[in-house]
């Protein structure tokens, strides 16, 4: 019989998985990465992200699908928010470890160093 917590782990390792998958594409990253700071429409994502109309809104529709972002019509533009509590997380987390390059280099030299096993308690 397999452990319940090792269910709800390989449960949440899935959900977590296929969140990954769809924000492995660099444009939707980058588009998801903006969206961080608050709503915005198509042409204000194009021009601060650099992608163009044609692959933004192949992403945007794939985000979309996977209930990532909403949307918001108002006359003619639509806006495009983050409406997936997991996201900003997420992102929050990669971002952090992003800007922390040197600690992190740092942190990953002690473990394969032989950094004990209560550094990995810090990763959640």
């Amino acid at each position: 019989m397999v452990d319940r917590t090792v269910e709800e782990l390989r449960a949440r390792a899935e959900e977590v998985s296929a969140l990954l998958k769809v924000l492995s594409h660099p444009n939707r990253l980058l588009i998801a990465c903006d969206l961080m700071e608050g709503e915005h429409s198509v042409g204000e994502i194009e021009s601060r992200t650099g992608v163009r109309q044609p692959a933004l809104s192949r992403e945007l529709a794939r985000l979309r699908e996977e209930g990532l972002v909403g949307t918001r019509r108002a006359s003619k533009q639509i806006f495009y928010r983050l409406i997936d509590p997991r996201v900003p997380r997420l992102l929050d987390a990669l971002c952090r470890s992003l800007r922390d390059e040197r600690g992190a280099r740092a942190r990953a030299a002690e473990l394969t160093d032989g950094g004990g096993p209560d550094e990995w308690s810090n990763i959640a």
